[in-house]
């Protein structure tokens, strides 16, 4: 079974982009790394809820609009608060041209 969904074509995702998907319910922010491949953490902060992809974006990391805290996009690591917890983080793939992501 393939539990991967197909979120957008790869071509939507362009380098140092950012998009927030919906898979089953979870909203997704899904983004290009730096080295070319895709990430996908969850899109609300851990601290309060706000939207990172409203945030802005420095390489591979995302500031959220609320408050300021900092996250790797790929690893969903806290770089700076005031969160304290991590950013759930997804598999997320290229197949064929489009964008995949498992959230289970």
């Amino acid at each position: 079974m393939n539990d991967f969904a197909d979120v957008l074509e790869e071509a939507e995702l362009q380098a140092g982009g950012m998009r927030a998907v919906d898979v089953d319910g979870v909203r997704v922010l899904v983004s290009r790394s730096e080295d070319g491949g895709v990430c996908a953490i969850a899109n609300r902060c851990t601290h309060v809820g706000g939207p990172l992809d409203e945030g802005e974006r420095d390489g591979n990391v995302v500031t959220c609009p609320w408050h300021g805290s900092r996250f790797d996009l790929c690893s969903g690591e806290v770089l700076h608060g005031p969160a304290r917890e991590p950013q759930r983080r997804f598999e997320a793939r290229l197949r064929e041209g489009r964008v995949e992501v498992r959230v289970s």
